[in-house]
């Protein structure tokens, strides 16, 4: 699958813990045409769950986040992403833990290159340790298996949706209150 790009849409591969929850996240937002769980950031060519959740094929979980810049500019695609997880945990997100739920964004372009970098110099104050994230072109990008799609919308009654991307999308809700391009609860993200 390759990265999209023209005046009205572009595409960016990001990881940020499971894919579940980065998901759920990029689909409460106006302007997102589309996110496709999937891997990314890997070696071996048409990875399965199981192979990348057994930390063997350098794959991250990732999403790749469809977006109309007029509607949703690539620096908030790039602010939501550090607000929706911790960049400075190495190999884990919450319980989540191993390689594939690295902090990640893989660019398709010099100028996503250097929105990502400066993304980093940006909220770098917002942490006290050093943001993590890895930052590298997309070589190719693994659409997920048909049954992680629409995760959160599909099981939103999960222990694991209850438990942590609920959560998650409450606290995203609360820092970017009022902003107009955050889609009114429910119309997203359940």
């Amino acid at each position: 699958m390759e990265s999209i790009y023209s005046p009205e849409k572009q595409s960016l591969v990001l990881g940020g813990g499971c894919f579940w929850c980065l998901e759920a996240v990029y689909q409460s937002w106006d302007g997102v045409l589309s996110v496709t769980p999937g891997y990314g950031g890997g070696t071996l060519a048409r990875p399965t769950y199981e192979q990348v959740c057994g930390g063997e094929t350098g794959h991250g979980e990732v999403v790749q986040v469809v977006f109309d810049p007029a509607r949703l500019p690539l620096d908030l695609v790039l602010d939501i992403f550090f607000a929706a997880h911790d960049p400075t945990t190495l190999n884990r997100q919450g319980c989540d833990l191993g390689s594939q739920y690295r902090s990640l964004i893989l660019f398709g372009d010099r100028a996503q290159e250097e929105a990502a970098r400066a993304a980093i110099a940006r909220h770098q104050p917002d942490w006290p340790d050093p943001i993590v994230t890895q930052v590298g072109p997309l070589d190719r990008f693994w659409p997920a298996e048909a049954d992680h799609w629409d995760y959160y919308r599909r099981h939103g009654g999960a222990p694991y949706c209850q438990g942590v991307i609920g959560p998650k999308l409450a606290g995203l809700r609360a820092a970017f209150a009022g902003h107009p391009r955050l889609l009114p609860e429910g119309d997203g993200d359940d």
